[in-house]
């Protein structure tokens, strides 16, 4: 699993059958800052992940990529890679607390 952040989202008119009424978004992972460990920095990186939970641009989530997305009884016959399970409120690291959902 990764914490990521929704920066927007996608729109496909054609696509498979399995996909309809699928919601897409574009999610980029973060990591813990390395040195002070105090707050959450993104990796550079983006995906696209199925949402069945209903986030939002803005909103910190986890996502699981890979054969694990499709575990979930809402992905389990789609073929996608990365899937938003959750919707984050906080992230503590040690005494310290990172992230609060606004």
């Amino acid at each position: 699993m990764f914490v990521a952040k929704v920066t927007g989202a996608i729109v496909s008119t054609q696509k498979v059958d399995t996909m309809i009424g699928q919601k897409l978004l574009v999610v980029e992972p973060f990591r813990l800052e390395p040195k002070k460990r105090s707050e959450l920095i993104t990796t550079g990186r983006t995906f696209i992940a199925v949402d069945t939970l209903g986030a939002g641009v803005g909103d910190m989530v986890l996502i699981t990529q890979g054969s694990s997305a499709r575990f979930t009884p809402e992905t389990n016959k789609l073929p996608i890679d990365c899937v938003i399970i959750g919707i984050v409120d906080t992230v503590h690291i040690e005494k310290n607390n990172v992230y609060k959902r606004q």
